[in-house]
């Protein structure tokens, strides 16, 4: 399934930088302007989109995201519903998927320092296209912090 451009614009305009290209899967339940600017922002930064569970509701969408994170299919992940609730309840479900999600590039950036998220879910009802891309701009660039490596394992047991 390929979500629509014709009405994309350009969001966070070089906020990646020199960050290295990396493979996302991408999922939503509700193709929305905000998917479809998100897939768009991904690609032009130079990122390979996977979509995961195209079509499917929510619960399919996360668990189909996140089992393509674990499975090695896509390095991170994005999930997108109406809340971010769900996506990230059934994500969470995946063993070794880490979904987090988030309503700005601070808490994302936190996400993958200190819990080293490997999906972050986003809302779709009060994110804008802008906040969205400098949502997933921050998880992408942020790099794990290895010291809390050992916490995290303790809580996947």
């Amino acid at each position: 399934m390929r979500l629509g451009r014709g009405h994309v614009r350009r969001l966070c305009a070089g906020a990646l930088g020199s960050v290295h290209a990396v493979r996302i899967a991408f999922g939503t339940d509700e193709p929305t302007p905000v998917t479809a600017a998100l897939v768009a922002h991904l690609e032009a930064a130079g990122h390979a989109v996977v979509f995961a569970a195209p079509g499917a509701q929510w619960p399919e969408v996360g668990r189909g995201v996140a089992e393509a994170v674990t499975g090695g299919a896509a390095e991170r992940g994005v999930v997108c519903c109406w809340t971010g609730t769900g996506v990230s309840i059934a994500a969470n479900k995946v063993p070794g998927a880490r979904a987090a999600l988030c309503t700005d590039a601070e808490t994302a950036r936190g996400a993958r320092r200190w819990n080293d998220a490997n999906v972050v879910a986003i809302g779709l009802r009060l994110t804008s296209e802008t906040v969205a891309g400098e949502i997933v701009d921050a998880f992408i660039a942020e790099p794990a912090d290895g010291d809390e490596a050992p916490a995290i394992a303790r809580v996947e047991r």
